[in-house]
């Protein structure tokens, strides 16, 4: 074995692919490998993968990647553990042979619409799920769409009521593939995911898995991210077994890889839409403004809580107005294109696309541009489009600390969006805080490695990772408060008094 044992095989699992990634013991990149992967857009906005495709989508992943690390002239017997991050609600259904018994479900999938309708007509059902798992009955969440497959699908059913069904999010599925059977966990924030974890005991809730007609169903044994979960040699790629150290979903991941270890600390992922992640601190707070509670992140010595809010369109607004608009060619010109006026001359773009998200919640809202006047020019319609993102996120951030009774200390970013800096100049002026960009984009990776070698001992503690989550640059105010607020005073009264069709 080697004696530089000081090597971290990080797998990020998304949706649209894989990517494997080593870092060394000061989170810097030494290689990577990314295998794309496939989903199944069906009718009636169904969306499932191939469960084998996922594992093998892995394997290559890593056996690519395992070939640049020895290129690069290491040794593979230095790497020391492995940790995974992976696409949250997306699950899986196997029986005791292992064999799945349907295509994995997708995050993105909405064929439990009814079902959901249908759950919410009971008088004290939806106040219960959010009281025990912080989140709300939607098709995003696993179980409603579990609860589908149990109604629909003859085989799953059957394996269900004959207690010979296992379930588990891409995590534990690929924990139980990689060991060959021999583990069977999830990690708590994968877990809470799924409206049927209580995050008051940190234990599956059996009332909720009754109601949901589950209780004889199969589930993995939850722990913290940081931990011990299995071994494996990746189906022979290795010729020694390397711990899996870490398990956990891939917005904790880029949580905690973003450094928001206290009260205050929040992240945005500006991709297509915008996930933001506030860290609560180790108390449960339920949310009265539209935001689900979630596991933030955890070890085996504590667990942090968060208040999610999810945008739903934000870098998908500036590819709907290049695509159909023909403002700008490329995302980046939007950039000078705002800043080629002094303000948005009255035109709000409110991004309702496929609905408006938290806080509102107004998922049968149409988008709509409003303000526009014969003065008005395409580079008001394109700044409109990117201020919409700020002013979404402080919508979000000020219903976060209104649950939270917390103020926000700082905000760090990531994701496409994050690049343009008009975007991130207005963020920190309307929030009124420091906004920081990271030096890596692999950030979820980078979040699961920190996690998988706090627990094989390569850090000692969250103290020893601060100053390996680097701040690429500090952003800070850079427009007057009282201007600011007048504009965003303009946002509330358009969300407010636009007519929803």
């Amino acid at each position: 074995m080697g004696k530089n044992k000081r090597y971290i095989l990080s797998i990020d699992q998304g949706t649209s692919s894989t990517k494997a990634i080593v870092f060394d013991g000061s989170s810097n990149l030494i290689c990577k490998s990314t295998v794309a992967l496939d989903a199944f857009y069906l009718r009636d906005g169904f969306v499932e993968q191939d469960p084998e495709g996922i594992f093998d989508n892995v394997l290559q992943a890593v056996e690519d990647c395992l070939d640049k690390f020895a290129g690069l002239g290491f040794d593979k017997a230095d790497l020391a553990c492995v940790g995974i991050s992976n696409q949250r609600e997306t699950f899986v259904i196997w029986d005791q042979s292992g064999k799945a018994l349907h295509h994995a479900v997708s995050w993105q999938c909405k064929r439990s619409i009814e079902i959901c309708d249908r759950l919410k007509k009971n008088k004290t059902l939806p106040d219960k799920i959010k009281g025990k798992t912080g989140l709300i009955i939607d098709p995003y969440f696993s179980g409603t769409k579990l609860i589908w497959l149990n109604e629909n699908i003859e085989k799953v059913k059957k394996a269900i009521e004959g207690g010979d069904a296992y379930f588990g999010t891409v995590d534990t599925w690929l924990l139980y593939r990689l060991t060959e059977g021999r583990s069977y966990y999830t990690d708590y924030t994968n877990a809470s995911r799924t409206l049927f974890f209580n995050l008051h005991s940190l234990k599956w809730d059996k009332e909720l898995l009754e109601a949901f007609g589950l209780e004889k169903l199969h589930l993995p044994d939850p722990k913290p991210s940081s931990f011990s979960f299995g071994e494996t040699n990746f189906k022979g790629l290795l010729d020694f077994p390397l711990p899996i150290t870490s398990m956990i979903g891939d917005s904790h991941a880029a949580a905690f890889g973003e450094g928001c270890f206290s009260p205050g600390t929040a992240k945005a992922t500006l991709g297509t839409g915008c996930s933001i992640l506030m860290n609560i601190g180790s108390a449960f707070k339920a949310s009265e403004h539209g935001m689900v509670t979630t596991i933030c992140w955890s070890t085996r010595e504590r667990v942090d809580f968060a208040l999610e809010g999810i945008v739903v369109s934000c870098g998908a607004t500036l590819e709907w107005i290049k695509n159909e608009l023909g403002l700008f060619s490329e995302s980046h010109e939007t950039e000078k294109i705002a800043q080629s006026v002094s303000d948005n001359g009255g035109v709000y773009l409110v991004p309702a696309f496929s609905g408006l998200g938290a806080p509102h919640w107004q998922m049968g809202r149409k988008a709509a541009i409003s303000g526009l006047t014969f003065s008005s020019t395409k580079n008001h319609i394109v700044r409109a489009a990117l201020e919409s993102i700020p002013y979404q996120i402080k919508d979000i951030i000020q219903s976060m600390e209104r649950d939270a009774g917390v103020g926000l200390n700082e905000i760090m970013v990531d994701g496409g969006v994050s690049s343009n800096k008009f975007v991130l100049d207005f963020l920190s002026t309307i929030l009124d805080k420091p906004v920081k960009t990271l030096v890596i984009l692999d950030i979820s990776a980078l979040g699961a490695a920190l996690l998988a070698g706090l627990e094989f001992g390569i850090f000692k503690d969250l103290e020893s990772l601060k100053g390996l989550t680097q701040a690429k640059e500090v952003i800070n105010p850079q427009y007057f408060q009282d201007q600011m607020n007048s504009w965003y005073q303009g946002w509330k009264e358009v969300i407010k008094n636009q007519k929803q069709f």
